[in-house]
């Protein structure tokens, strides 16, 4: 325990740049605060963030000071440094149990909801729609989405909702887990105490957000290309059709 108390304060004076928003949501204050329960903490952090709607929570921050923290010796089992391999694994479980959470949700709840027919804005067309999503683009998007907040949040139930095949979702689900949980907290482990890296983690967060965004910007755009195209040559041969003389 008092190894505990000697380093953490050493810590999160090392992580004071990712300070963002109130107190108690900054990475450093949250695993500090939790002292010798911090693995656990982070766990239900990391369960809630992706299967309970929890999209204040600061994911992807949170998960590289831990790999500084388990770097530094901060994070503890028992008496004992906790390995970056076990905190990886168990904080990968949790992110998957906690799409499994929300993916249930979605499945049971959702349907339900968007089929009430004094729904003014929940309707049937919607989950038509996010069922149609994922059947084209599903995969990429529940990898792609692990790195995006709020919207790794959102899309697990929407996935349960689009009825979105169980097999499918949940391994894809099992790659983003490990390239998300996984790799942040090695991120920060091996690269939380360099200078420029502990300096401008922010800035390296949102450029990892922005090119895990990029993809589906891409797929947004050439699918509206797609569509305009298709109706315009529709109104093209509507107009052919009517220049055709009637007999």
């Amino acid at each position: 325990m008092g190894g505990v108390t000697t380093v953490l304060p050493a810590v999160a004076s090392t992580a004071a740049p990712l300070a963002l928003g109130p107190q108690w949501l900054q990475p450093e204050y949250i695993i500090t605060s939790m002292g010798a329960f911090a693995l656990i903490g982070l766990c239900l952090i990391v369960f809630v963030e992706c299967g309970a709607f929890a999209f204040f929570l600061p994911g992807d921050s949170l998960l590289f000071v831990a790999g500084m923290f388990t770097a530094a010796g901060a994070i503890q089992v028992g008496d004992w440094p906790a390995p970056i391999w076990l905190v990886c694994l168990l904080l990968t479980i949790s992110a998957l149990l906690g799409n499994v959470c929300g993916y249930a949700i979605g499945w049971r709840v959702g349907p339900a909801l968007f089929n009430r027919p004094d729904s003014r804005f929940l309707k049937k067309e919607h989950v038509d729609k996010t069922h149609e999503f994922f059947e084209r683009h599903g995969a990429r998007a529940i990898v792609l989405a692990r790195f995006v907040p709020i919207v790794r949040t959102l899309i697990t139930a929407m996935a349960g909702v689009g009825r979105m095949d169980p097999k499918k979702y949940f391994t894809y689900s099992v790659i983003g887990g490990i390239a998300w949980a996984t790799g942040l907290t090695v991120l920060g482990y091996f690269l939380g105490n360099i200078a420029f890296i502990k300096n401008n983690i922010e800035a390296i967060l949102v450029g990892i957000v922005l090119l895990s965004v990029l993809p589906i910007i891409v797929e947004y755009v050439r699918n509206r290309r797609e569509k305009k195209a298709a109706v315009a040559a529709a109104a093209e041969m509507d107009a052919a059709t009517e220049e055709i003389p009637r007999v």
